[in-house]
Order: structure tokens, then C-alpha cells, then sequence
């Protein structure tokens, strides 16, 4: 079972999360997620263990307990979605404001307000 974790503190290493856990069970694998350009904890991780009861069991007795000072939360991982769907929608985001797409469609659309201005300039001439 893929358990995430939030509320980390950042001083805690992946030797200190996978203690808490194996209270509860075998621990599979542990990851906490580091910023690539501070190379510092972003407060976050995942646990996997070996089986779903012991995960459960995990995340009924430590989602609000205390950690170095702070209440950390600990719920079932969602599952990955295929395509790596968060890259692609934020490609998609960044790639709307890079291209200008949704602004740029508006000056067109203002531009096309300034024809009906013309049109509208002309009826006032007739």
C-alpha cells in the first residue's frame, strides 16, 4: 500500500520516516521529496508497505501525530494517474501563457471589437 505523508518537518531524514513506520509493519520503500534547486525537503513523502492492513493500521495511529514538532497527515496515496497527467497539464498551462494563447485570442477578439467599431462607426455615417 502507497501511504502519502504531508507536514513533514524538514530536518526529518528517510531513516527517521521509515522508523515511525515500522512500528505498524514492513516497510517497503520510503521517499521523501527533495526541491531540485535547493536539494532541501519539500515537507512531503510516500511510504510503501508490505501489505494494506499494516498500512492502515499506519495511518489510523500516526495522521495527526507529533513529529519534531509538527502534526504531520497520513492518508492513502492516490494512484499515479497514466501519462503523468501533472506534467502534461502543467506543460499545458505553461504552454497557454507562453504562447500567448488565451491573451493572444483576446487581442484578436479586441481587434475584431475594433471592425464592429468600424461597422458601427459606419452606420452612424449613413
Amino acid at each position: 500500500m502507497n501511504i502519502f505523508v504531508g507536514s513533514l518537518p524538514f530536518s526529518l531524514g528517510e531513516a527517521d520516516l521509515r522508523q515511525l513506520f515500522e512500528a505498524y509493519g514492513e516497510v517497503n520503500s520510503v521517499k521523501i521529496i527533495i526541491d531540485r534547486e535547493s536539494g532541501r525537503s519539500k515537507g512531503f513523502g510516500f511510504i510503501e508497505m508490505a501489505d494494506d492492513e499494516a498500512g492502515q493500521q499506519a495511518i489510523s495511529g500516526l495522521n495527526g501525530s507529533e513529529v519534531k514538532g509538527r502534526s504531520i497527515a497520513v492518508s492513502q496515496a492516490e494512484e499515479k494517474k497514466p501519462g503523468g497527467d501533472r506534467r502534461s497539464s502543467g506543460g499545458g498551462y505553461g504552454g497557454g501563457n507562453r504562447s500567448g494563447g488565451g491573451y493572444g485570442g483576446g487581442n484578436r477578439g479586441g481587434g475584431g471589437g475594433y471592425s464592429r467599431d468600424n461597422r458601427g462607426g459606419g452606420g452612424k455615417s449613413w
